[in-house]
């Protein structure tokens, strides 16, 4: 798909300058852009990258237009000023790249589903499904090929399972929850007692809770609880890779980056934010709002609304303080050396004068 900035300007409501018949083919990020792309600026970063674009239209932040104006007095692309950049940019960007029609395929013949699972209206459930007993759907969901259910799963209204998903027995996913292809909900705990020199599996008798608006990524494993449910609270986004432990019990709109660890038990509360690798312990509580950055490592609570980072990770000024001194240990061990040698001259120096002394006062 094809526009221009006339038509991009209208879209957005916003005034626009440069060349308004230019025909915008499609959208790429500042640096990549080509002279019939369109692309945005919402920092001061892109802004300096900005002089390096090859774009035919740039969408700019609007705290940004005085900055833009004086460095860009005589733009060679067109430029639109808006409140926010990004949201008018993946508005566009929506325009140019449409995104696919499903099929309506309704539910396959080639899928295997069991008699007594209850599946509600206009759901599409792909070839290789396979739905056990006691599972209920709700409306208006979207199941692809490799996909299995496993007996008495209960799935929401306008719920997406990407392919070859896994839910063990008793997940519980609530409405508008999107799961992303290869995800396992429901397996096991990593739980055992050591006895007589062996590792006994302890029974893991719990289930998975999805609340709504959840995202889960690609390859993500969410164990069930051991005795009670391992929570994913509403609105929280879950990238790939990621891997949660029974009985972790996760706020609402938390957001968890790729390769994220959670032992057993951990708890957080609600817009918790953890960057990629984090690796944290068994029964520790991340409080309201607190940041771990990525790798961090996390074996004690971490107090609402603070930034950790580092392992053993702690508040991110005392951290920035330690990386900083470690930077100075090769000049202070240089200097180190330096003073030892001085110590050691200036002691000689001092045994010589000592025996002198020695000898003159014999002498006297």
């Amino acid at each position: 798909m094809s526009t221009t900035i006339e038509w991009i300007s209208e879209e957005l409501n916003c005034p626009a300058k440069g060349n308004l018949r230019l025909e915008i083919h499609g959208a790429e990020s500042v640096l990549k852009a080509g002279p019939h792309d369109i692309t945005f600026v919402g920092d001061e970063l892109n802004l300096k990258r900005l002089k390096s674009s090859r774009a035919g239209a740039v969408i700019i932040e609007q705290r940004l237009e005085e900055s833009f104006q004086k460095d860009y007095d005589e733009a060679p692309f067109a430029s639109l000023v808006v409140v926010d950049a990004q949201a008018a940019f993946i508005k566009i960007l929506q325009k140019l790249r449409p995104p696919r029609s499903l099929p309506e395929i309704g539910i396959s013949t080639q899928a295997d589903i069991s008699d007594t699972a209850e599946i509600g209206e206009n759901c599409h459930i792909y070839p290789q499904v396979t739905i056990c007993p006691g599972v209920q759907i709700g409306n208006n969901c979207r199941i692809y090929p490799g996909v299995y259910i496993g007996e008495d799963c209960v799935i929401g209204d306008d719920v997406t399972i990407h392919a070859n998903t896994v839910l063990y027995p008793d997940v519980k996913i609530a409405n508008r929850v999107l799961i992303h292809a290869t995800a396992v909900l429901g397996c096991d705990g990593f739980g055992y007692r050591f006895e007589k020199g062996r590792f006994i599996k302890i029974p893991h008798t719990g289930s998975v809770q999805i609340e709504e608006d959840v995202e889960i990524g690609a390859g993500t494993t969410i164990d069930r609880g051991m005795i009670g449910a391992t929570i994913i609270g509403e609105g929280s986004k879950i990238d790939n890779q990621v891997m949660i432990a029974h009985n972790c019990e996760i706020g609402k709109h938390n957001a968890f980056a790729s390769q994220v660890g959670f032992a057993g038990s951990i708890t957080t509360g609600d817009y918790v934010r953890c960057a990629g690798q984090v690796g944290i312990a068994d029964h520790v509580h991340v409080g309201e709002r607190a940041t771990l950055g990525a790798r961090a490592g996390v074996h004690r609570d971490i107090p609402p609304g603070e930034v950790h980072i580092g392992t053993p990770a702690a508040p991110e000024k005392e951290q920035i303080k330690t990386v900083m001194s470690m930077k100075k240990v090769p000049e202070m061990r240089k200097q180190l050396r330096e003073l030892e040698k001085q110590i050691k001259e200036l002691t000689a120096q001092f045994e010589v004068l000592k025996n002198t002394n020695q000898t003159e006062d014999k002498a006297a």
